[in-house]
C-alpha cells in the first residue's frame, strides 16, 4: 500500500506542504479553523512524519535535553510526566541526562556534550545563580529552569517559602511538641538546591511569629532507607504528643510506617505533616502540602516552546503555590 506523505495531507486539507510542516511544528502563526483541517487530514490518511527527514528539513534536531538531579524519585518522575506531556504534543523528543554529581555537572559544561546539541535545555530544581553569573552555562539554545529560579532566565518554580510557612502556621496551632524533618540536598558546593532551604526558612518564621519553639530537627537524605532510620531517631527523642513536619512526602511516609510498627497513635499522639502530596498520599491518609508538580513541569515545557517558535522577549517566570490538604495523619477527615 501507498504510504501517505505530506504531500497527501496538504492535498486531502487544501493546503501547501508548508502549512501542514507548521501545523507539525505547532507554529503559532496558523489558524485554528486551519489546523483543525490539517490535524483532520492527518488523522484520516493515519499519516505519520518522518521524524529523520523533519530534522534535515528543518535544521533542528527536536530534541530537548532535560538535566536534573535524579530520576528514581517520585518527584521527578512526575516532573517528567508533565514535561514529556508538553513537548510530545509539540512533536519533540526529550533527552534525559540524570546530575548525580560534580563530575557529570562538569562534563555537561563542556562545549560540546550531548546535552547541548538539542534545540533547547531545561534544567531542573539546582540553584544556578553562581553558574549564570559566571557565564559557566552555554546559552547557544533556549533554556528554562523548573523547580528552580535565577535571574535572566525563564522559570517555573513552587513558591517553597510560602509552604514552609504553611507548615509552620499549622503545626504552631498543634498542642505539644513540634519537630522537623529536613531532605539533605547538596552534592557539593555549587551543585545545589535551594526548595528545602526555603521550606525551611518559611517554617521557622511562622514558628517564630507564633512564639512556638521547634523542639528537634532531623536530616535525611532523600533514600527509603536513610528516611527509614532517621524516622526511628525522630520517634526516639519525641515527646508525645507530637506533630512532625516531614519536608517531602517520602519522609513523611516513613514516619507513618515507624509509628505503626510501634504502636503508636497516628492523629492524635502522633501528627504528621508532608509535603508534595504524592499520588499514593490520601490512600495512606497523609495530611501534606499539594504541589502541582505536573503542571509546574508543563509550564516550563510551554515556556522554552515559546522561546523555540521565536518568543524574544524578557524572562519570564511563573511561580505555584501549594495547597495545605489536611488528611487522617493530622487527626482530619
Amino acid at each position: 500500500m501507498h504510504k501517505p506523505t505530506i504531500q497527501d495531507v496538504a492535498r486531502l486539507a487544501g493546503v501547501g506542504v508548508g502549512t501542514v510542516s507548521r501545523v507539525l511544528n505547532n507554529h503559532a502563526a496558523v489558524r485554528d479553523s486551519t489546523r483543525q483541517t490539517v490535524l483532520s487530514a492527518i488523522r484520516d490518511l493515519e499519516y505519520v512524519p518522518n521524524p529523520h527527514a523533519r530534522r534535515i528539513a528543518g535544521g533542528k534536531s527536536y530534541t530537548i535535553s532535560i538535566l536534573l538531579p535524579v530520576i528514581t524519585t517520585e518527584f521527578y518522575v512526575r516532573l517528567l510526566d508533565g514535561l514529556e506531556s508538553a513537548f510530545q504534543e509539540a512533536r519533540y523528543d526529550v533527552a534525559i541526562f540524570p546530575l548525580l554529581d560534580r563530575s557529570r555537572l562538569e562534563r555537561y559544561l563542556g562545549s560540546h556534550t550531548l546535552a547541548y546539541q538539542a534545540d533547547g535545555l531545561v534544567m531542573a530544581t539546582y540553584n544556578l545563580t553562581q553558574m549564570l553569573s559566571e557565564n559557566r552555562l552555554r546559552d547557544q539554545q533556549p533554556m528554562v529552569l523548573v523547580d528552580a529560579y535565577a535571574d535572566g532566565v525563564d522559570c517555573a518554580r513552587m513558591d517553597n517559602h510560602l509552604g514552609g510557612r504553611m507548615a509552620g502556621q499549622f503545626l504552631a496551632q498543634q498542642p505539644g511538641y513540634s519537630y522537623a524533618v529536613w531532605v539533605e540536598t547538596e552534592l557539593d558546593q555549587i551543585f545545589t538546591s535551594r526548595v528545602f532551604e526555603e521550606r525551611s526558612a518559611g517554617f521557622h518564621a511562622a514558628m517564630a511569629e507564633a512564639g512556638r519553639t521547634v523542639s528537634g530537627e532531623f536530616i535525611s537524605s532523600f533514600d527509603a532507607h536513610a528516611a527509614r532510620t532517621v524516622a526511628g531517631q525522630v520517634l526516639d527523642a519525641a515527646q508525645f504528643p507530637a506533630t512532625i513536619f516531614a519536608s517531602a512526602d517520602l519522609l513523611a511516609g516513613a514516619l507513618l510506617d515507624e509509628a505503626q510498627v510501634r504502636g503508636i497513635a497516628v492523629g492524635s499522639d502522633l501528627k504528621v505533616l508532608g509535603f508534595d502530596d504524592q499520588p499514593w498520599a490520601a490512600a495512606r491518609g497523609l495530611s501534606t502540602l499539594h504541589q502541582p508538580v505536573e503542571a509546574m513541569a508543563y509550564e516550563a515545557a510551554t515556556l522554552l516552546l515559546a522561546r523555540l517558535s521565536g518568543y524574544r522577549g524578557p524572562p519570564r517566570v511563573r511561580t505555584f503555590e501549594p495547597r495545605l490538604v489536611l488528611r487522617s495523619s493530622t487527626g482530619d477527615s
